[in-house]
């Protein structure tokens, strides 16, 4: 049985951690709020740019641009967003897992372009190949990162150089619910339903001043919005894992003290009923 003083510094110190998590747990919830409130508002129009180019793209036919090429052979750009710092629960493992699970993207077969370094050091240890590391911007991500990031993708992609382009970001359900996802930005992928709106209408999409042209300014600003949305939404759910994380540490830390404690008072009663009992022993053998 542990002695009452490695008892009393076991608590100590599960006091102080206790301490630290629940400052981390507060300044979290309220960077928590104003990323939620970020994402609520700008999630929206994310989610109706991509419906509305790949309800564009269903109507568009025999457009020669290299956006819109379907490549048989090349490496798989994958953008991959995760956190700086730890401490956040699963949310950068799921992340690391769900590529890893991936059966299209292996490590022999794909390039990532990291936003975040805990996602970056997980799919190196694993063998992935690291084409670029923005994980500066996870700190105060904006547009014009975005824009940058997704510029020197499609640079790549219009090269050659990859053949596809894949996001994985943790979407932002609710303060509790945090979905890892994968998606994949280009060659766009219609759904079910565009194919058949696109089959019940006799209408195609017409550009102005021509489709060449007008392709190569909405997919830029088509992938950069996504890019963008992405890490305003894995912004929250960082805040909102990690606010979840800590407060699980200070309700466990708790438990822990309280185990402690009564440890410590039985420990303490049991060394006192054993000086009683020796000074009695002792005064019955004085007598």
């Amino acid at each position: 049985m542990a002695s009452m003083r490695d008892i009393k510094r076991r608590r100590t110190s599960i006091s102080s951690t206790q301490q630290i998590t629940k400052a981390m747990k507060l300044v979290s919830t309220v960077k928590l709020q104003k990323a939620k409130a970020h994402a609520e508002n700008t999630t929206p129009y994310f989610n109706y740019m991509y419906n509305t180019v790949c309800s564009m793209l269903a109507k568009t036919k025999n457009i020669n641009h290299p956006y819109l090429q379907t490549r048989e052979v090349g490496k798989k750009g994958v953008i991959v967003i995760t956190s700086n710092r730890g401490l956040a629960g699963g949310y950068n493992s799921n992340i690391v897992k769900m590529i890893r699970d991936d059966e299209v993207i292996t490590e022999d077969n794909s390039q990532l372009y990291c936003i975040g370094r805990k996602g970056m050091e997980g799919l190196t240890h694993r063998g992935y190949t690291v084409a670029m590391d923005e994980s500066d911007v996870m700190d105060a991500p904006t547009y014009d990162d975005a824009s940058r990031i997704c510029k020197e993708l499609l640079d790549a992609y219009a090269a050659g150089e990859i053949s596809e382009i894949y996001l994985a970001y943790t979407h932002f359900k609710n303060t509790v619910v945090h979905e890892p996802k994968l998606l994949k930005l280009l060659p766009v992928e219609l759904s079910e339903e565009d194919m058949a709106a696109s089959e019940g209408s006799n209408v195609l999409m017409n550009f102005e001043p021509n489709p060449e042209e007008a392709i190569g300014m909405i997919i830029p600003k088509y992938v950069t919005s996504l890019v963008y949305g992405a890490l305003i939404e894995a912004v929250a759910s960082e805040n909102g894992a990690r606010m979840q994380a800590m407060d699980s540490a200070t309700s466990n830390a708790e438990e822990m003290i309280d185990n402690l404690t009564l440890s410590y008072n039985r420990a303490r009663q049991g060394s006192i009923t054993q000086e009683l009992t020796e000074i009695i022993a002792g005064a019955e053998a004085i007598s």
